[in-house]
């Protein structure tokens, strides 16, 4: 095992997947070179030459055409969305193309693409730069959703999706890049579709991906100190959803909070929260609570982000709530 930046643990599994298979390559604007906005692909140009890692124009609806088209004859493209925002423009290419091929086509096509894109806020860039929009993806069937919270996942999750026959999405929060955790150093994957328990508990269960875990497991210690026992449980993959995980957790605990860094409107909380009440009213003790950003773009100036996105005094608060009769 090393300890490595969540970036680094990306930049090693796209290494290791150009070594592996020399159907894979990478697209997007100044990720050659340069290394992309984030440096996430940095050094990988020289390591694999100009065919294997290519600069494209600021058109993400080209690219993501472009990637739709190689994979359709065989290729592995991983593409990167500079920002998460940046990807609606290229949503027809997504939703009309890569989504529904293979129901339309069947077995005669295979469509492997992964689109790396880095979400979320907390970094000051503004409305345009910082929105989480994985909850319009949930919505579109035909496309997987990976967003993991550690390094170890980040790289055995982007292994698996760029050797999965289906679009991926993968959805990278910035405000994880400069953290670090152990990585098994040999070669492994992690599956997508299968959610894991972080911490035991008997008293609620918290439920969360990406950036928000960690302010989930913060506010968990919290906890503890007064006496609450909280499971907290890390989705990784939104599509699909590990809903047998949550269940379990559910049945055990009798009360659920969910929480993500999108907003509180049409968001993942509020899909996986209904499909919760769906299965297993009849096990809640109190409703069930959501924690989310609030309805509004999310701010550039540090003092109304702050406000705006939810942290772990949030998770905390709404614990307390549906701990309230106890």
């Amino acid at each position: 095992m090393s300890e490595i930046f969540y970036s680094k643990a990306i930049r090693d599994a796209l290494g290791e997947e150009l070594a592996r298979d020399e159907r894979v390559f990478l697209l997007g604007e100044d990720i050659a070179g340069y290394g992309g906005a984030f440096r996430v692909t940095r050094g990988l140009a020289e390591q694999f030459g100009p065919e294997r890692v290519r600069n494209t124009p600021i058109s993400e609806n080209s690219v993501v055409g472009v990637a739709v088209g190689a994979a359709m004859l065989g290729l592995r493209p991983v593409v990167e969305i500079m920002f998460m925002d940046f990807i609606t423009l290229a949503i027809d290419q997504l939703f009309n193309h890569a989504a529904k091929f293979r129901f339309i086509f069947g077995d005669q096509v295979k469509l492997p693409i992964v689109i790396r894109t880095p979400g979320g806020g907390r970094r000051g860039y503004g409305p345009t730069h910082s929105q989480s929009l994985e909850s319009l993806f949930m919505s579109m069937p035909g496309i997987k959703i990976a967003a993991p919270s550690t390094p170890c996942d980040a790289k055995g999750m982007l292994k698996s999706a760029i050797r999965d026959d289906n679009p991926v999405l993968f959805v990278e929060s910035k405000s994880l890049y400069g953290t670090r955790g152990e990585v098994p150093d040999d070669d492994y994957v992690v599956p997508l579709g299968s959610a894991k328990v972080l911490r035991e508990g008997s008293h609620v269960t918290i439920i969360s991906y990406s950036q928000m875990v960690h302010e989930c497991l913060r506010a968990a210690d919290l906890l503890a100190d007064d006496g609450i026992s909280a499971e907290v449980i890390d989705l990784r993959t939104l599509n699909p959803l590990d809903m047998d995980t949550l269940c379990r957790s559910l049945e055990k605990t009798g009360r659920v909070v969910l929480a993500e860094e999108g907003p509180r409107t049409g968001g993942v909380c509020a899909e996986i929260g209904f499909r919760l009440f769906e299965k297993l009213y009849y096990c809640l003790d109190a409703p069930i609570k959501r924690v989310a950003a609030l309805d509004v773009p999310v701010p550039a100036s540090p003092v109304l982000e702050k406000y705006v996105l939810p942290d772990h005094q949030d998770v905390l608060l709404a614990v307390k709530e549906v701990m309230a009769d106890v």
